[in-house]
């Protein structure tokens, strides 16, 4: 590692591990664990979209990740089903669909796997510039909005009933993620998104005594695991996004004697 090519995927899987993080501690408290992996496979349908349209691929991720998250709210308020149970149907459903249409995409090849399981030691300077501005806003609109995001969070009547933006507010955090999740395509892949919102988040739940603390450590938490992550990538040729996701994963097991002794 004396090199510096490897500054640019450890910059991009540190950018998202500090949106990641926070936005994770949102998902944990609505407890919408599918959601990112919903808002994933959006994103791949807003791939398949772009290839078959020569649309840039970044613009076709996040396009597609947005869409779906702006069809979701109406979806649930209007389609009478449990929250899980259409997140799964609208999941697999894009999914799906996507992985047809990528096959009857012609002589057009997409190196599939780069999106499933991700590629970030491929990542280029554009994309990792994408991430910053996309995490600078994340992390600027959760700061002016946070007394409002965590009031819908808790209770979403009682929020109402205080004359808060609801639907704005949703709406807002959900594009948040939308933006999140197809940024982190490249660095995890569509099968490990969710995990680097939840995991760093359950970790920092064992440690934290207030939202604000819990969002912050979720940040940390992610971090760790991307520089281990990345740092076993190199010493042992592993993929890097699933080392990432390894070493968040032993991060949270390492939590969980503090979750024994504070329960």
């Amino acid at each position: 590692m004396t090199d510096s090519w490897w500054l640019l995927p450890l910059l991009a899987g540190v950018l998202l591990a500090m949106s990641a993080g926070p936005l994770g501690s949102f998902v944990v408290w609505k407890r919408m664990a599918f959601f990112g992996d919903t808002l994933a496979h959006g994103a791949l349908l807003g791939i398949t979209f772009g290839v078959m349209t020569d649309l840039d691929p970044t613009l076709a991720l996040v396009a597609g990740s947005l869409v779906l998250a702006v069809l979701l709210l109406p979806l649930q308020r209007t389609s009478g089903l449990a929250t899980d149970t259409l997140l799964g149907i609208v999941s697999h459903g894009t999914l799906a669909v996507g992985l047809v249409l990528l096959s009857l995409t012609g002589d057009i090849r997409v190196d599939l796997n780069a999106y499933l399981f991700g590629d970030l030691l491929a990542i280029d300077q554009w994309h990792v510039l994408w991430l910053l501005l996309s995490t600078t806003l994340t992390l600027v609109l959760l700061r002016v909005f946070w007394t409002d995001l965590l009031a819908v969070t808790v209770s979403p009547e009682l929020a109402r009933i205080e004359g808060r933006p609801v639907a704005a507010l949703e709406l807002l955090l959900t594009i948040l993620l939308a933006c999140t999740v197809a940024l982190a395509m490249k660095v995890v892949g569509i099968l490990l998104i969710s995990a680097m919102l939840i995991i760093p988040a359950a970790t920092a739940r064992a440690f934290a005594r207030t939202p604000g603390q819990m969002t912050l450590l979720a940040a940390a938490s992610g971090v760790l695991a991307v520089l281990l992550g990345v740092m076993a990538s190199f010493r042992w040729d592993t993929p890097a996004g699933p080392s990432i996701v390894v070493s968040a994963l032993l991060l949270f097991l390492l939590s969980l004697p503090r979750r024994s002794a504070a329960q």
